[in-house]
């Protein structure tokens, strides 16, 4: 029996330079964002697994032994190197009563839940009688890695109380994190995880969540930056909805139809974000005023390019515009055509612009955090370190 209960967290990410050239083989720089999931274990003695998930509004629970026996009628094998088998998941969707082919975010959660339950209990032992309890300060579907960053907490909680992994966390610590070695099973985990949710991820999502920090990203090859400053950034939420395979698709009727014209667009990306890359490793961990000029600028000229490639929004030229007027600077992330924007904070920019680019932002209808990038990846905490807000929401039965 597993007695002990746990807390951890892992970050959502951000795109900071590289979106929709990424799939053209340039780089792509991806960043943790510091608005995380938390993950809260705790033992029972019922005999059952539960998973709780209030965003989505998921309550479910199995017994133990059927759990068990459900493992044990697969023929093929659970491994973090394979590809989720078909067959797996259709076994698994009957058994959770999920509709073939059903893509709501409960129902993917419960999903890769159970996978991920099922193929490291097969690895390491049985997951023993646990209270597993989600909630994220990520908003789901809007391109932060909000899967992922779940994936990743599910990673580490059930390797841990499967001893796969050690519980570095010791007595008056307020915070731990795990070995190098113990965090590339969590991703190769984690990994499997994102496989249940989005059929075929490129990865880089579970390994921001894992690591933290900023990783490069080209061709399939993921590199973690060598050092990375932590920035302060707004990010809004537009709300406008897209379609990222429509976006794709669109970038690439556009180069095949231009292709003189669009290619240089996406090799001065493709600078761009080897330019952040070498601004960002030179940076200090507290860097001062003067190193945000370049990093405005590389902003000012990517969302231009994106503009340019045909994934911009008048709702996102409005969030330049607004940031725009109270001397800010910001670019959209990710997929583009709505979704989210980033907007980077001066060390010496006033609470006062702060708060006023905020207001105006909710005013046209967006959300907005004020958060930070390059933040820590998976990490177990102790309850005196969360905040309020976290331990309210962890505390839900």
């Amino acid at each position: 029996m597993w007695e002990r209960s746990l807390v951890l967290s892992a970050p959502g990410k951000v795109i900071l330079h590289g979106e929709h050239a990424v799939v053209h083989g340039k780089v792509a720089l991806a960043v943790a964002l510091d608005l995380r999931t938390f993950l809260c274990l705790r033992p029972c003695d019922d005999g059952r697994v539960c998973i709780r998930l209030p965003g989505v509004g998921v309550v479910r629970s199995w017994d133990t032994p059927c759990l068990q026996d459900l493992r044990k009628g697969f023929t093929a094998d659970f491994d973090e190197s394979k590809s989720p088998s078909v067959e797996q998941l259709d076994t698994l969707r009957e058994f959770a009563g999920i509709a073939a082919g059903a893509s709501a975010p409960e129902s993917l959660a419960t999903l890769a839940f159970l996978y991920m339950c099922l193929a490291i209990s097969a690895k390491y032992g049985d997951v023993p009688s646990v209270d597993i309890l989600v909630w994220s300060e990520l908003p789901t579907g809007a391109g932060l890695g909000s899967s992922a960053a779940y994936a990743v907490c599910l990673a580490a909680a059930l390797l841990t109380v499967c001893g796969a992994i050690s519980c570095p966390l010791k007595e008056g610590e307020s915070t731990a994190r795990w070995t190098e070695e113990e965090l590339t099973l969590i991703n190769s985990w984690a990994f499997q995880g994102e496989r249940v949710i989005h059929g075929n991820p490129s990865g880089v999502d579970n390994a921001v969540g894992t690591w933290g920090g900023a990783l490069r990203y080209q061709s399939g090859k993921i590199t973690p930056l060598k050092r990375v400053p932590t920035l302060r950034i707004l990010l809004t939420n537009t709300k406008v909805p897209r379609s990222t395979k429509i976006l794709v698709a669109g970038v690439k009727e556009k180069i095949l139809k231009f292709p003189a014209i669009m290619n240089p667009v996406l090799d001065s990306i493709d600078a761009i974000s080897q330019e952040c890359q070498s601004v960002l490793e030179a940076m200090p961990a507290n860097p001062s005023p003067e190193y945000y000029p370049v990093l405005e600028e590389l902003f000012d000229i990517n969302q231009h390019h994106l503009n340019v490639i045909g994934v911009g929004h008048p709702s996102l030229d409005r969030l330049c515009r607004v940031t725009a007027s109270h001397g800010l600077h910001s670019k959209l992330t990710g997929a583009g055509g709505g979704g989210c924007g980033i907007t980077l904070l001066r060390p010496d920019t006033s609470p006062q612009a702060v708060e006023a680019a905020k207001r105006d932002l909710c005013a046209c209808g967006f959300e907005c955090w004020e958060t930070n990038i390059g933040a820590p990846g998976v990490t177990l905490h102790s309850s005196s370190s969360l905040n309020a807000e976290v331990l309210h929401a962890l505390s839900q039965s």
